[in-house]
């Protein structure tokens, strides 16, 4: 009684937290959207309906134009504004890895220049590689619809190894698909070296999955070929119905605390307040209804991948390379049925109905 209670609690003060929340993250928008030149307004905004709002890639922009305004053109007004979007959407370390992931594209590319110079790579290779045109300019920022006047909006900013999204309707919102990736997952050379934009994304996989024991780590692991992508990817189904793995009424209590600081480590790139409706969620359901499977090495540097997998939401992660070396992170958390914010939108057409 007193569980259920605590519950219908929370559930009431997230709905005060979400209703205070909306105009913060409306009005940061508008006041980004008021930075810009009219040439700017019409490349940044795109309809609602928009296919654009609902696709996603982590290709480069070389191999995957976006839709919308670039980043690189922003004036250092806009990008103030901008960051304050992101500052009211992300907790402070999910803002932190966004922009070292942008930054780590600028490394990237030096690192292949430093090869070319070695003479490790041709010229062939080196103009195809220029061609992707990844740096920390090359993302791109599209608003759906306008929060200026509209009570169903949305944002994307994407570009390699980055994909946030942002939709609004009524005094809720959602943040599925989030996806963050970082190649190299460790920077080996130049000034950045040892740089992990994702680090506890891997050091706690390798934590929990070392945690179990024989018995468990068998059931865990599947005897399968590291996927070369996480399996939910764009040209992929975008949730998975079936459960593989070990299920969380399997572990003892210290490993249930290790699989829940690695889940929080995905849901705690959101704002604190998403956070915790996010994480309200998965306790309501229980953490014995959590599936985890792992395919691969149990080794850093080793092709990897995991999959954490509850009614509620999907967290998948890889970590591959060329040759034995894995130092190539993809990671995305989604909510079931609320990718591109499907149930915020569906709830408000329900209720506008009635």
């Amino acid at each position: 009684m007193k569980k259920h209670l605590i519950l219908i609690l929370c559930i009431l003060n997230f709905g005060l937290l979400k209703a205070q929340e909306v105009p913060e993250i409306q009005k940061r928008t508008v006041t980004f959207l008021e930075t810009l030149d009219q040439n700017q307004t019409n490349q940044v905004l795109i309809a609602l309906n928009d296919s654009a709002r609902t696709k996603w890639t982590n290709l480069p922009i070389g191999l995957a134009p976006r839709s919308g305004l670039q980043y690189a053109d922003f004036s250092d007004k806009s990008k103030i504004a901008f960051h304050k979007i992101l500052s009211e959407l992300l907790s402070s370390q999910g803002y932190l890895k966004t922009f070292a992931i942008m930054q780590v594209d600028d490394i990237l590319h030096e690192l292949f220049e430093i090869k070319y110079n070695r003479g490790e790579m041709d010229e062939n290779t080196i103009k195809m590689i220029r061609g992707l045109n990844w740096d920390y300019g090359n993302y791109f920022l599209a608003i759906a619809g306008n929060p200026k006047t509209d009570d169903q909006w949305g944002l994307k900013f994407e570009g390699h190894h980055l994909s946030l999204n942002l939709t609004v309707s009524g005094q809720e919102f959602s943040m599925t698909p989030l996806f963050l990736g970082s190649d190299p997952a460790v920077v080996e050379e130049t000034q950045y070296a040892g740089l992990r934009p994702l680090s506890k994304e891997e050091d706690y996989g390798f934590w929990f999955v070392n945690s179990l024991d024989d018995a468990q780590k068998a059931k865990a692991t599947l005897d399968e070929k590291v996927p070369g992508d996480i399996i939910t990817s764009p040209d992929r189904p975008q949730w998975l119905e079936t459960f593989q793995g070990i299920k969380g009424s399997e572990l003892s209590e210290t490993q249930r605390q290790i699989l829940h600081y690695l889940i929080e480590e995905y849901v705690a790139n959101l704002d604190h307040k998403k956070a915790e409706e996010y994480l309200a969620k998965l306790h309501a359901t229980g953490m014995d209804e959590v599936y985890f499977a792992w395919i691969g090495s149990y080794e850093p540097m080793k092709a990897h991948y995991y999959i954490i997998h509850s009614p509620d939401f999907l967290i998948e992660y890889d970590n591959v390379g060329f040759l034995d070396n894995a130092n190539h992170i993809h990671s995305i958390f989604r909510e079931k049925g609320n990718d591109f914010g499907e149930d915020v939108l569906k709830n408000h057409r329900m209720a506008h109905h009635h």
